[in-house]
């Protein structure tokens, strides 16, 4: 087997925010070899491809000129300074001309991926989550540009111009579909309770429609519309793929609408889906504000599928930072699917790649790892508000941006977009050419 030759950096010192980045562009994203050194000797008296991070150039190597923000701890206000390079936003510009870039790209990706503004003081939705459209990408325009990524890339082509010798590991483009589950069904199996006002919601509304629907579900026996499990496996058999589910397991409340835990329907629903899916747990809505619940709600869900739960995505997606992550460590979650925005598409840590979250107010990686996605249905639909057929082009620039620079692309639907009932008319065939698109090759 051919060694692959390692790359020398050098760093004035090795902090973790340091250790960190390079540990995610070098071998998370370009997948070679490299080492750190603080040593000026060794690194001049090295033979090997090299380069230097720091706040001067020591030497005529490629040189990446630092704006400090690796080498400090704490979390301060911080003035980004984007401006426009290469048809694309900067951030943390360098005036140095000895340095190969005229920004701080280690400082840039560093900023995106820990998610530095949602450490500052911000303005939270009506659900307490971070203001998607007062977010540093969406106010910028690059909200649809995995930045990390292209940046990355950027290194990438800097350090084969100058070492050709450099071998990077051809890295392909992933297609990861996955489904929140948060009802199940939309009449059936409710109880009488609910059934009751959901007869007396639809009267005050005088929603006909629906009474009908109801009452076919119930005494009729037609198919219940959110029960779309069949179509999905029939997708999942035609395209070859695994999808992930992320299962709502928990008590009734405001914003918890599923089907009692204990009902044999709903169980028997998720134990198929754990027999050709991986599934996952979808924290309701109250885990935010009572941690506890976690445990309780991924216990419950582990007895039904008698396997363990490792993967997450928050409900409603309410991900505060990072009490959240913190949570779903101590309870042995090690990959969550919540880095994304309900209220716009695109790449909330500028990045579609996995990669491990870093906590900030301990200044420290964990092995937490992250799967942003990059497009929701209830985004699109409900959100955005936008048609079909404008959907479908949404979902294109967005796929054709992870295919440029060879990431992972992750989409999130609900089942009951796939009924192409009310709201969701048309939507079946919005999620049919997400396929069509999405898939590999």
């Amino acid at each position: 087997m051919l060694l692959m030759e390692e790359l020398l950096i050098y760093v004035p010192r090795k902090t973790n925010r340091v250790r960190y980045v390079f540990h995610l562009v070098f071998a998370d994203l370009l997948r070679i070899p490299y080492h750190l050194v603080s040593d000026m000797d060794e690194f001049q008296s090295a033979d090997r491809p090299k380069m230097i991070y720091a706040d001067m150039a020591h030497s005529d190597d490629i040189f990446f000129r630092s704006a400090g923000l690796l080498f400090s701890r704490g979390i301060d206000s911080l003035d980004i300074a984007p401006f426009d390079f290469e048809g694309e936003k900067a951030f943390f510009p360098v005036y140095d001309k000895t340095s190969i870039l005229p920004f701080d790209v280690f400082a840039a990706i560093f900023y995106l991926v820990s998610r530095y503004e949602e450490y500052q003081p911000f303005v939270r939705d009506e659900h307490g989550r971070f203001t998607a459209h007062l977010s540093v990408s969406a106010q910028l325009g690059v909200l649809e540009k995995p930045l990390v990524n292209i940046w990355t890339l950027m290194v990438k082509k800097i350090l084969q111009e100058k070492y050709p010798q450099l071998k990077f590991p051809e890295k392909k483009y992933r297609f990861v579909p996955t489904y929140d589950i948060d009802s199940v069904f939309a009449y059936a199996q409710k109880g009488l309770a609910r059934t009751i006002g959901g007869y007396a919601l639809s009267l005050k509304d005088m929603d006909w429609e629906s009474i009908a629907e109801r009452s076919r579900v119930l005494f009729a026996g037609q198919q219940d519309p959110f029960n779309t499990f069949d179509i999905q496996i029939a997708y999942q058999k035609k395209y070859g793929f695994v999808p992930i589910y992320f299962i709502l397991f928990a008590r009734y409340g405001q914003y918890d609408k599923n089907i009692n835990i204990r009902n044999r329907s709903f169980r028997f629903i998720i134990k198929k889906l754990s027999d050709y899916a991986k599934v996952g747990i979808h924290p309701s809505y109250n885990t935010v504000e009572q941690p506890q619940l976690l445990n309780e709600e991924i216990s419950g869900l582990e007895k039904v599928i008698n396997k363990d739960v490792s993967c997450s995505r928050q409900h409603f997606l309410r991900l505060m930072l990072p009490g959240t992550y913190r949570n779903l460590i101590e309870n042995d979650i090690t990959d969550d699917y919540s880095m994304g925005y309900a209220a716009l598409t695109g790449f909330r840590a500028g990045i579609c790649s996995p990669f491990n979250f870093y906590d900030l107010d301990l200044d420290e990686e964990t092995k937490l790892r992250i799967h942003p996605f990059a497009v929701m249905d209830g985004t699109m639909c409900d959100y955005m508000e936008l048609t079909p057929a404008d959907a479908i082009e949404q979902i294109r620039v967005l796929v054709n941006e992870v295919k440029k620079v060879n990431g992972t692309f992750i989409s999130l639907w609900h089942n009951e977009s796939l009924s192409d009932e009310k709201r969701w008319k048309g939507w079946r065939r919005v999620y049919e050419e997400l396929l069509e698109m999405a898939m590999p090759g």
